[in-house]
């Protein structure tokens, strides 16, 4: 393998971890093992902390492919608490309000997922990494200031609705680069008449790349030892 010249490789990003944590442990591991000090690897798709799931991560040369990898469909399965709301739209910030769900049922559940089916305008989260005048919103909002963002238009291809324990349902989406489902679960909420936040996110698939073939960080430097290295150029 050519690190320098380029790889991608897939990890199941670890609940709690950035995806730059990820990213800056995986170049420390490879530099290391090359002896070099500097590396490119950067990801293609950033996943909050709270979620888990594909990321691909490219080194050297394939860092040029990583917007491709971003254009590709994602698949994710979102647990999704109906009843409540948090200014984050998931767990990073405690519940703020309280709605009844007495007259939700499961076939509406069905339905509204319908509504969200095909090209759909969203207004991204407040705690996101859009920017606003220079400064990415979740710098603002965590220090208390109101953050106004544009709808963006995107393409939800298939919302499947997996469990319906109510309050809480579990959903499959597969959508394009740019949906948030923290913000889809607060709009899945609204259309509800009442609210939602997310508890619960997992990449399953980028475009061709499952989950299932994704190597888990912490048996990364096995796998690197077992692999035949060009550490020349």
């Amino acid at each position: 393998m050519n690190f320098k010249e380029g790889e991608i490789l897939c990890f199941n990003k670890p609940l709690r971890w950035t995806s730059f944590h990820l990213v800056s442990r995986i170049r420390l591991q490879l530099c290391r093992k090359m002896g070099i000090k500097k590396l490119k690897v950067g990801h293609a798709g950033t996943l909050d902390p709270l979620a888990t799931g594909v990321m691909i991560i490219c080194t050297g040369k394939a860092t040029k492919r990583i917007e491709e990898f971003q254009y590709q469909t994602k698949e994710y399965i979102a647990t999704i608490q109906l009843g409540a709301t948090t200014p984050s739209y998931d767990l990073e910030k405690e519940i703020d309000a309280t709605y009844p769900t007495d007259h939700i049922t499961c076939e509406k559940v069905k339905e509204v997922l319908t509504r969200f089916v095909g090209e759909i305008q969203q207004i991204p989260p407040a705690f996101s990494a859009c920017m606003v005048n220079g400064t990415r919103a979740y710098d603002l909002a965590r220090k208390g200031k109101e953050v106004e963002l544009k709808p963006k238009l995107l393409v939800i291809d298939e919302i499947e609705l997996l469990e319906c324990h109510l309050p809480e349902i579990r959903i499959r989406v597969v959508c394009s680069k740019g949906t948030y489902i923290r913000a889809l679960a607060r709009d899945i909420g609204e259309a509800l008449e009442s609210g939602a936040h997310l508890t619960g996110l997992i990449r399953t698939r980028v475009g061709e790349i499952r989950l299932e073939d994704c190597m888990e960080p912490e048996d990364f430097p096995t796998w690197l030892d077992t692999q035949d290295i060009e550490t020349d150029n």
